[in-house]
């Protein structure tokens, strides 16, 4: 902010514009890393930076640390090296080809090789070091098929491990670890030792305190941060780094209208209520390249009871589209983009039961025969009965020539009353969250649109496009596996100056 500025003109700088450093009035705060956000990222970002000898300030928007991962259920998706201690004392082994391999496919079409190669031979030792961090995890295994552990165990199946077509290509192994917590939303405790730990190591934490823009000196390399605390601007020097680390941008309706408009579909957001898109808008304003910015988590969770998997999706035309033993993210996908928006949920009375999330789901159709059921929901005439007459036929020789369904979850819908549950979208209570970000190098430099890092700036988390940038291919624990151990990179990175 220059002295000739008056006090009713704009500052020389906003989100989507560096401070020319020449402009910095003095500095308030010097240190040598500067973190942007307190989640899961940031946290771990600092601890490494601290460790590494830096001085560390974060900042946090929020009046307390833990970001939208204090949300969510805690769960972290590791394994490789022949498995976690947790995976090997369940009779679990887990190559790390296998976790390789699963974790290409779930990247989908941009997978990145090296990061995710980074990650599968890194994982178990990351396990170990968020365990040494004071992250706990009671050891045991939950079978079955959760959206989160409703119980403390830890070790769950949280993707599309034991599904096609991944089933096919990687050994099946689970490998969402769940922080100790009884009931569902174990991130509590994961944020909580996570912040006590950076701040334990020396971090100087500052709460509500909003990154309003980045600082950056004439050969374009950032320098510092201005951000706003109790009102007033702070200029922050960074001597060494800034890793950006402010969540994804899904609470940002415009960004997600422009960027991702099919999860505008979704009517609720996993989000701590700051993924405004303010880290990523910083990074694109200091030249940095965003990708995948199309790319959302989505799910219509169905189960619990995972009785419901043994139903069979339909679709406007009476026909099936996707192996209803998917992880439920999957599923959502295809769901969503159903012609007229119109899905239901076939089951009959030996399976029927209503979602835990969703205990006042529609019943859109009940009858005695799928003709009946057929013709209440308006179906084309004979469609529905020859899908139900075609999967039962196939189910009962434990078979689905179509869509690959598990012989675990195939059954005969045979047994009347039956019934079919609304999945379109007008009574969709469908959930979301971003994926897109921030173009970095897997040891967390930004880099601009010709791949080449700028100077200073580095990301990590939901601001970053890490290992989850495919909506189809999401599985739980992912999106904390990815933030912790590329913002424990990203710091290691940013104290090295």
């Amino acid at each position: 902010m220059s002295t000739a500025q008056t006090s009713t003109q704009a500052p020389p700088y906003s989100l989507a514009r560096p401070c020319r450093m020449e402009d910095v009035p003095q500095w308030d705060i010097e240190t040598d890393v500067v973190v942007i956000g307190f989640g899961a990222a940031g946290s771990c970002a600092a601890i490494e930076a601290r460790q590494a000898g830096a001085e560390v300030h974060v900042f946090e928007v929020a009046a307390a640390g833990g970001g939208s991962a204090w949300w969510s259920g805690g769960e972290v998706y590791v394994g490789g090296s022949g498995g976690t201690h947790v995976q090997k004392a369940h009779g679990f082994e887990d190559s790390t080809e296998d976790l390789y391999t699963y974790l290409m496919m779930a990247g989908g079409p941009g997978a990145d090789a090296e990061r995710v190669r980074l990650y599968a031979e890194n994982a178990v030792a990351h396990f170990n070091w968020l365990e040494r961090q004071g992250v706990p995890f009671k050891g045991t295994y939950l079978p079955g098929k959760w959206l989160e552990p409703m119980t403390d165990d830890t070790l769950l199946w949280s993707g599309n491990e034991q599904a096609w077509p991944f089933s096919e290509k990687a050994k099946p192994a689970p490998r969402g670890h769940t922080a100790q917590f009884k009931g569902m939303g174990g991130g509590k405790i994961l944020m909580e030792k996570l912040c006590a730990q950076a701040e334990a190591v020396g971090a100087v934490a500052h709460f509500n305190s909003r990154a309003i823009g980045l600082i950056e000196n004439s050969k374009h390399a950032i320098v510092g941060v201005v951000v706003r605390i109790d009102g007033a601007e702070k200029f922050v020097r960074a001597r060494k780094g800034v890793v950006l680390s402010a969540g994804g941008f899904i609470i940002n309706r415009e960004m997600v209208a422009r960027f991702a408009p099919e999860a505008l579909a979704c009517t609720q957001v996993c989000s701590g209520g700051n993924d405004d898109g303010s880290g990523i808008r910083m990074g694109i304003g200091a030249g940095g390249a965003a990708i995948h910015m199309d790319q959302f988590f989505a799910t219509v969770p169905f189960f619990p009871p995972e009785s419901l998997v043994k139903g069979i999706f339909v679709n406007a035309r009476g026909e099936r589209f996707i192996n209803e033993d998917a992880y439920h993210g999957r599923v959502g996908h295809y769901v969503l983009r159903q012609p007229e928006g119109k899905v239901w949920l076939l089951v009959d009375n030996e399976i029927f039961g209503r979602p835990m999330i969703e205990p006042n789901i529609k019943v859109a159709a009940v009858g005695e025969t799928w003709d009946e059921v057929e013709k209440e929901l308006g179906l084309p005439e004979g469609s529905l009965v020859h899908t139900v007459t075609e999967f039962n036929r196939h189910a009962a020789e434990g078979e689905d020539p179509l869509l690959h369904k598990a012989a675990t979850w195939l059954r005969p819908l045979t047994e009347a009353p039956f019934a079919a549950l609304s999945y379109c979208t007008a009574d969709l209570n469908a959930v979301a969250f971003t994926m897109g970000g921030l173009h970095t190098l897997p040891s967390g430099e930004v880099l601009d649109a010709d791949g080449q890092p700028i100077p200073g700036l580095f990301a990590a988390g939901r601001t970053a496009c890490g290992l989850p940038r495919w909506g189809e291919g999401y599985s739980s624990g992912l999106s904390i596996g990815d933030s912790t151990f590329f913002g424990r990179e990203a710091g290691r990175k940013a104290a090295q100056g």
